[in-house]
């Protein structure tokens, strides 16, 4: 094969979501018919990486959640903003912002100890966040009834950019008030 970089490039395009190192051997080995090593990938990675550091590019190539995708830069964050926000309607609301939050920092969590934290039914807010993959079923608890365990998903890694949930903010940090996000007003 002459260009791996072309393939990898193409896969990690066509992927919905980031997509692992050894997803990409994997495909480039079935379709190939040859033994990829971990440097050669590796390698193509840097490659591509180098190619879209180009200021003639929008997009770059970043390891996120494990794997690789292909992001805006940030020069073009506020534009696309205007998108995000044209589209907010499909936004999650406030009750699932705070679904979500107490399932990422307590999973494996059932229904049930998500109410009790919060106080209310949060049926809806579960099956929407569902609806969006942002949380997954991962089993069964092993207390009577055998409630359902939720926990958050890949893609809820690629959402919020992260490779693992040790880089979910510290619950102290928002307690300290020296640490403010923004400017604040005089």
């Amino acid at each position: 094969m002459e260009h791996p970089e072309l393939y990898i490039e193409a896969l990690i395009f066509s992927s919905e979501q980031s997509i692992r190192t050894e997803e990409i051997k994997y495909c480039l080995q079935l379709a190939f018919e040859h033994d990829f090593t971990n440097e050669e990938i590796s390698s193509s990675l840097n490659n591509i990486q180098q190619k879209y550091r180009d200021g003639n590019f929008a997009i770059e190539l970043v390891h996120v959640a494990n794997g690789y995708q292909f992001l805006t830069k940030k020069n073009y964050h506020a534009v696309i903003n205007l998108l995000q926000l044209q589209r907010s309607k499909k936004k999650l609301s406030p009750a699932a912002l705070e679904t979500l939050a107490i399932i990422a920092y307590k999973q494996a969590v059932t229904k049930l100890e998500i109410e009790q934290i919060r106080g209310v039914n949060s049926e809806y807010s579960i099956q929407k966040l569902l609806e969006k993959e942002l949380i997954t079923i991962i089993g069964k608890a092993e207390t009577v009834g055998r409630p359902i365990l939720y926990s958050t998903s890949q893609q809820f890694m690629d959402y919020f950019g992260i490779n693992n949930l040790n880089e979910l903010p510290q619950i102290k940090e928002f307690m300290d008030n020296s640490v403010s996000i923004g400017e604040q007003a005089e």
